[in-house]
């Protein structure tokens, strides 16, 4: 398949921002999910509540609040300009941070169902046996958080691949930084271009097609549909 030199600079924009993304969800998304499981109090319905809000609202809607967010007129943007010398907006960091925001219950869910699933006396006899809470969490709850980690981040990476109005609002089409597949899509059938949009269309196909298939063949099937589905969190 034969992509021009800016499409290959798009795909590899996009694979770098779903990487970064996926490894931060994990790191928000394992603590958070491990709190949502414990914790059964009206604070954790209104987190649920901001955790899905990217499920429902448009993502042009959550991509123009991101934007004034970022803008160099608010306390983050100058303190972020202020830190680093150059603005959130129309950045990639920007990119990754919304990216991050928007993907948050894709990865979420399926680690609270993950979490669900631990056998609380598994627990209970590693604690009764002496093991320390690190050794019950590396020797216990990681090994069976296995699949659910696969999932979760496959299909963080996966969505990130497919993201259009979020970072259009907040990345523009900057070539080279914030220029992802799905605005060199966009922009492609916009000039008419279709040659080069259906080859950069069935690129992003194939590869989210394969992803997709990896969760589904991961084994789980209460992992993969509770994750992939778009319904707002339980």
């Amino acid at each position: 398949m034969m992509l021009s030199g800016n499409d290959w600079q798009a795909l590899a924009i996009t694979l770098q921002l779903a990487g970064i993304s996926t490894a931060l969800l994990l790191l928000i998304g394992l603590p958070l999910a491990a709190w949502r499981v414990r914790k059964q109090t009206r604070l954790r319905q209104v987190l649920d509540a901001i955790l899905a809000l990217p499920l429902v609202l448009p993502p042009t809607v959550l991509g123009f609040y991101l934007l004034v967010l970022f803008a160099p007129n608010t306390s983050l943007g100058a303190g972020w300009q202020w830190l680093t010398g150059h603005g959130l907006a129309f950045s990639f960091t920007g990119l990754v941070l919304g990216s991050v925001i928007y993907s948050l219950p894709f990865v979420v869910q399926p680690l609270t169902v993950a979490f669900r699933e631990i056998p609380p006396n598994l627990l209970e006899a590693a604690a009764s046996l002496g093991a320390s809470r690190w050794e019950r969490l590396r020797r216990v709850v990681m090994p069976l958080l296995r699949r659910g980690l696969l999932v979760a981040a496959t299909l963080g990476f996966a969505h990130t691949l497919g993201e259009f109005g979020v970072v259009m609002m907040l990345g523009g089409s900057i070539p080279g930084e914030t220029q992802v597949v799905s605005i060199a899509l966009f922009q492609h059938v916009e000039a008419l271009r279709y040659a080069e949009a259906h080859r950069l269309a069935a690129c992003l196909l194939g590869l989210s097609f394969l992803l997709l298939l990896l969760v589904y063949g991961l084994g789980d099937p209460r992992l993969s549909s509770s994750a992939s589905a778009a319904a707002p969190l339980r």
